[in-house]
């Protein structure tokens, strides 16, 4: 680890905390069927994919639940708060990881993300931190629907490190997925697998990667 220059992380489960099981309770209590097929880790309703690549709106996901559900009368508030459902959020002390991160290493920020996850998230951060964002923290902020790609979708890594100007070799890539994390190995790049009760935290101090 000891040409590491540069550091991508995803943010749902290495920086902010996330539910699946949570919101697939919620997408129950919506009248989705087979919820576990509808949306989970590994696989999941083509409308999360292309919501996160910005090719469907809000509107127009929220239009697919109330045909899922086959209950026209739900609510935006009820969809809304259903998806949201999934977002926990940050662990103390991960932001300030980040900004001695900084100090040390090039640090970016990948996230598959939607529209109504990241205005929630961008309500949050301002109402329990005073952030505007998470830019202060990152040397660039790449979210999937305002790119138009995705993990594990090689293009989308392609451009973190062409518009950046980062060599595979000396980048480290964090994510809770397996599936993201194959696709950046194949492009050269170091990985690390986050899984529970791991913390980013936890990570650094027993790797020295904060020295």
């Amino acid at each position: 680890m000891q040409n590491i220059k540069n550091i991508i992380f995803d943010y749902g489960n290495v920086i902010f905390s996330i539910d699946f099981a949570r919101v697939q309770n919620s997408f129950k209590e919506l009248g989705v069927s087979n919820v576990a097929d509808f949306f989970g880790h590994l696989k999941q309703d083509p409308i999360f994919d292309d919501f996160d690549r910005g090719k469907v709106s809000a509107e127009q996901f929220r239009k697919h639940i109330r045909e899922i559900t086959d209950n026209p009368n739900l609510s935006d508030l009820q969809i809304d708060a259903a998806w949201n459902s999934i977002l926990i959020g940050i662990a103390e002390g991960n932001h300030d990881l980040l900004l001695k991160l900084k100090d040390r290493y090039r640090i970016f920020l990948l996230s598959n993300i939607n529209e109504i996850h990241y205005t929630w998230i961008m309500d949050y951060l301002k109402r329990e931190f005073d952030f505007d964002g998470n830019d202060h923290l990152f040397e660039k902020t790449y979210y999937s629907h305002l790119v138009g790609k995705r993990k594990p979708e090689p293009e989308i890594f392609k451009q973190v490190l062409d518009e950046n100007g980062l060599k595979p070799e000396e980048t480290l890539f964090i994510d809770d997925s397996p599936q993201h994390l194959e696709s950046a190995k194949q492009l050269g790049i170091n990985t690390f697998l986050m899984t529970y009760p791991d913390t980013i935290q936890k990570y650094f101090e027993r790797n020295g990667l904060l020295s």
